[in-house]
């Protein structure tokens, strides 16, 4: 592999000798190679090596080089910025042992290829929305290029010459994304504006004056005697029948133009279009619709796993984190034979990865880029700070930024202002390393954890507020939550939000940020793709190292939204029915098959709540909390109960209580009077033979 840096004119302080040590084969080191040493570059080409450029700014010019070489690349060629993120700023000759790090990522090999999902808009079938005059005149710029529909929710004057269709009525429901909307309408004219040639014989036939030159019929002065139907002949187009009914039509794309999108979703889906009356946002989405008609692919970003779902049990409703937390509103809930799970629509989704960290379970993951992906780039920045010997003490903070929502852009300009206004702004400090990951609610707890315990300084998420604000509420309670559980274990929180507001203000909001020592030594488990794995492994390295140890009779108390925690039970409401058993997606409460007892395993609940639900004595309820590793392992008897055995084989079949209970109910019923009475306290196998002793079959 070949690494090419630029120092920029000599602007990024570089220490050679370091990076070769850091990277294996020292790479070579120029101060103009967009210009004149351009030639370097184009040498670089004939190579087999895959090509690193720590050049981002004139990545379109390497690319446009590299496109016109004859010989075809090995791989793609990737770029690296060490200027804005690094070398510039006050910071930049403290920051070798960050460019390390920024190296030795773009060394990294990529991540695997994601699934992908594909649309079809090649039809170019467009509905636009709006009775404003600009709705007709948008619609006839795109008549060459669209099959375009207009709805008009208005009275407008129409068009002389007819190059599109366009239709009366109120929007009543949108559905579905790119390249298969499904529209509805409610007709609200009797004129069929569709099929209406403007000939304008019903507003001679109308003797009231109904009908205007917009070919819309007032009905309150509509004395409904059809001279207009019988004007308008054999051209059908007034249809007084269809008045209230609804129209469906299919769409590829939807053109919104009303101030307020019909679409009430954070995110609206692909294909769907809402600039409102502004003419700016109206010319970018018109450029946005013309570059959207075809066959798209884009990545499958989700993976899910019904076994681990606490969604529904028995009919009742548990978890619902991923659907609360989706902005497009592509995840369902399902239910089938009592049992729920959710259902994620793929051409919903556009990949903020919010669900898999609100699922509490695991059975939401993110594959754009997997956990252990993510491990890995942290264990590389770990470890190439390790390598820059003058800063061993130092711990590497990471900035997670989305790189889709503007994130990138965000760190370019920081970088630049605190090159040309040094005097005044920072810059990115020394030991902080920016790294773009699609979107920041994409990771959650339990990856934070984990960094730190891997030895990440602080995690630090930048919102760019391109980010829809409800992302923000679910990453403010999970930091919340990561804090707490530090600060009680007698650590420093570690895991910060910044909202950009400004250049200025963010340069100071960084420019605060603690050089941290390692949270703790260095944890040696593997990052994988099991959510409730890294979450235990990451806990009991912390409770092993803490400052202020948790003694076996303590508990940290945690906020409701806790996906960690206990379950306490009323014994004096428990009838040991075993409800809450058989509703637990996750194993964490167990029967015995010898004794009536209920057991618990605190780790495996995820406090999804479906045994409180289930519950029918009203017995349980959910204890947030953080106990020791080995209590939590430990599979413990949290209520038992007296056995009743067979009134005639000394069988034990149920419960005292529950015979009690069940004697109560029904014990004074006519039916279950006598015989039958002693029955109910005979286990089923004595039952079946009493019966048959007694001839209660003939």
């Amino acid at each position: 592999m070949t690494t090419l840096v630029c120092n920029c004119n000599k602007t990024i302080p570089l220490d050679q000798s370091n990076l070769a040590k850091v990277l294996g084969a020292g790479p070579t080191v120029h101060e103009g190679l967009c210009r004149q040493e351009i030639g370097s570059f184009m040498r670089t080409l004939d190579a087999t090596d895959e090509i690193i450029v720590a050049c981002t700014q004139e990545r379109a010019l390497f690319q446009e080089v590299a496109n016109q070489s004859n010989k075809p690349l090995i791989a793609p060629i990737r770029f690296v910025n060490i200027r804005e993120t690094a070398g510039w700023g006050r910071q930049g000759s403290q920051a070798q042992a960050k460019i390390n790090a920024l190296l030795a990522l773009a060394q990294m090999p990529p991540p695997e290829p994601l699934a992908t999902v594909s649309y079809d808009s090649s039809r170019g079938r467009i509905l636009i929305i709006g009775g404003q005059e600009n709705a007709l005149e948008i619609a006839q710029s795109l008549s060459q290029d669209f099959n375009t529909t207009v709805l008009l929710n208005h009275a407008t004057k129409l068009p002389e010459q007819k190059s599109f269709i366009w239709v009366g009525g109120q929007i009543e429901s949108i559905q579905g994304y790119l390249g298969k909307f499904q529209a509805s309408w409610k007709i609200e004219n009797p004129i069929q504006l569709d099929l209406c040639t403007g000939c304008g014989a019903c507003i001679e036939a109308c003797p009231e004056d109904a009908i205007d030159d917009r070919f819309q019929i007032k009905l309150d002065l509509c004395n409904d005697h059809r001279s207009c139907v019988k004007a308008c002949g054999s051209i059908g187009a007034i249809q007084f029948h269809q008045l209230g009914e609804a129209v469906d039509e299919e769409f590829d794309f939807i053109l919104d133009l009303n101030e307020t999108a019909f679409l009430k979703v954070p995110e609206l889906p692909q294909g769907y279009f809402a600039p409102g009356s502004d003419v700016i946002n109206i010319q970018r989405a018109i450029q946005k619709l013309q570059q959207s008609v075809g066959e798209f692919e884009k990545p499958r970003f989700f993976k899910y796993q019904e076994k681990l779902c606490a969604h529904g049990r028995n009919g009742q409703t548990g978890c619902t984190a991923c659907i609360d937390s989706c902005s497009t509103k592509a995840i369902s809930s399902v239910f089938f034979a009592g049992k729920g799970k959710v259902e994620v629509n793929p051409h919903l989704c556009m990949g903020c990865g919010a669900c898999a960290s609100a699922c509490p379970s695991g059975a939401m993951t993110y594959a754009n880029t997997t956990v252990e992906y993510l491990g890995r780039q942290t264990a590389t920045i770990v470890k190439a700070f390790q390598a820059f010997k003058s800063i061993e003490d130092v711990a590497p903070s990471i900035l997670f930024h989305s790189g889709s929502a503007g994130g990138e852009k965000i760190i370019d300009q920081l970088g630049q202002r605190s090159r040309t206004h040094s005097k005044s702004v920072v810059g990115i400090p020394a030991h902080i390393v920016p790294l773009a990951i699609h979107h920041i609610a994409s990771i959650g707890l339990e990856y934070w954890l984990t960094a730190l315990c891997h030895g990440v300084g602080d995690v630090i998420l930048l919102s760019s507020n391109e980010e829809y604000s409800g992302y923000r509420a679910l990453i403010e309670e999970q930091i919340e939550l990561a804090n707490q559980i530090l600060v009680q274990l007698g650590y420093e929180p570690r895991v910060s939000l910044i909202q950009f507001l400004s250049i200025d203000q963010l340069d100071k909001d960084l420019t605060i940020t603690q050089k941290r020592k390692p949270l703790v030594p260095l944890a040696t488990f593997a990052i994988t793709s099991d959510k409730r794995q890294n979450l235990e492994f990451s806990l009991d390295h912390l409770l092993q190292h803490a400052p202020k140890p948790l003694l076996l009779d303590q508990q940290i108390d945690l906020p409701s939204h806790s996906p960690i925690g206990a379950v306490k039970i009323d014994s004096n409401r428990c009838t040991l029915c075993m409800s809450c058993v058989g509703a637990c997606p996750e194993s964490a409460l167990l029967d015995h098959l010898q004794a009536p007892q209920l057991n618990f395993i605190e780790k495996n609940c995820v406090q999804c709540g479906l045994c409180v639900s289930t519950c029918p004595e009203n017995a349980l309820a959910l204890e947030p909390r953080l106990i020791q590793t080995e209590l939590r392992k430990q599979k413990k008897i949290i209520h038992e109960a007296k056995p009743f055995h067979c009134t005639k084989c000394a069988k034990p079949f149920t419960t005292e209580r529950m015979m009690e209970a069940m004697l109560l109910k029904i014990g004074n019923h006519p039916a279950f009077q006598g015989v039958a009475q002693k029955r109910l306290k005979m286990c089923s196998d004595c039952k079946v033979i009493d019966m048959m002793e007694h001839q209660d079959f003939k």
